[in-house]
């Protein structure tokens, strides 16, 4: 019989293995997409490596790798493009990646929620306090330095257009570009502490443009620029703001882009975020798209297409999602089979 000291190890060991088997189990089975491959005119200097950058996590997995096959699926040179994944759990959501996509060239980068756990506060859905959302702030520090532009991607959007279009938008003297909302109220995403204030709303004056809205879902960011005005910091300071004096807005990680890069964001076209696709952060209600072409479909917001449609309750627009889920069925797969 083991000793107790032997008994407590092998408790240990099997409390750690179980552990361990669920935490594998809590993630879906995703099918393996089809192998995309690259046709004529994708080597040289006129097709570049564009670098794609999304987070990874249990919650948002699903939506993650629809995203990454939808850009595949539509990009001219598909083995051009590399992606970048920031997770807080690395190892088991790589083995996920590999599943689905056995030839991507991709890096998995982990992020320490402590990073930006003490900078958070309370905004107005939960899914906005996750320190994941934060970690867009970070990229610059994160990536290799050889990374010097990289395309950052939310986890609830498909692109249905060739992403080396996106990639190719002159940043000129911009740090991001970005789709802009001038007609959005943009006094409404700041609290009416914040405008009361005699210094915060100087935050914005002598900007290059009218401050406006953006989106920070879809953004193209030159990491150099980043680098050296050290924009990690300056967002930062907002953060702490936030935290330790005033209670300056509501929304999660959006606002402290806004404080710091509204008016001095390259405008890309609306094609390239119709956004709000998930309703409001209440309620979720369906929408429609807005006016104009469409490039890539965001469902920011609360509902989220994957949801929406395992409860057979999908706003109109979800089918237009649908193709790109990987997530393999219980039974006949007829998606993989189709």
């Amino acid at each position: 019989m083991p000793s107790p000291p032997e008994l407590l190890r092998l408790l240990l060991t099997l409390v750690l293995v179980t552990a361990g088997n669920a935490a594998a189990a809590e993630l879906p089975e995703f099918r393996e997409a089809p192998a995309f491959r690259n046709g004529r005119g994708c080597s040289g200097a006129a097709a570049p490596t564009i670098h794609i950058a999304m987070t990874l996590d249990a919650t948002y997995l699903r939506g993650s790798l629809a995203g990454v096959h939808s850009v595949l699926q539509h990009a001219s040179c598909p083995e051009n493009v590399a992606f970048h994944f920031l997770a807080t759990a690395p190892r088991r959501l790589r083995r996920a990646v590999v599943a689905a996509f056995p030839g991507l060239p991709f890096r998995i980068y982990r992020f320490d929620a402590a990073l930006v756990r003490g900078k958070i506060s309370t905004s107005v859905r939960r899914a906005l306090d996750q320190p994941l959302n934060y970690a867009r702030i970070y990229l610059a520090d994160l990536l290799p330095r050889t990374v010097r532009r990289v395309i950052y991607f939310d986890s609830d959007l498909v692109v249905v257009d060739d992403v080396a279009r996106l990639w190719a938008i002159d940043l000129g003297p911009h740090v991001l570009g970005a789709p802009e909302y001038c007609h959005a109220n943009f006094t409404s995403y700041f609290t009416d502490r914040f405008w009361a204030d005699p210094s915060y709303p100087l935050t914005f004056f002598g900007r290059r443009r009218l401050p406006c809205y953006f989106n920070t879902g879809v953004m193209v960011m030159d990491l150099e620029r980043w680098r050296a005005g050290d924009y990690t910091k300056k967002l930062e300071s907002w953060m702490e703001i936030q935290k330790k004096e005033a209670r300056i807005y509501e929304l999660g990680s959006l606002p402290p882009f806004l404080l710091v890069f509204a008016g001095e964001v390259k405008g890309v076209e609306h094609r390239w975020n119709q956004h709000g696709l998930g309703g409001d952060n209440v309620e979720g209600l369906c929408r429609d798209l807005h006016p104009g072409p469409v490039s890539l479909l965001h469902w920011s917001g609360k509902g989220k297409p994957w949801l929406r449609l395992d409860a057979r309750r999908p706003c109109p627009l979800d089918s237009l999602w649908a193709p790109y889920d990987l997530l393999r069925r219980k039974g006949r797969d007829l998606l993989a089979e189709g």
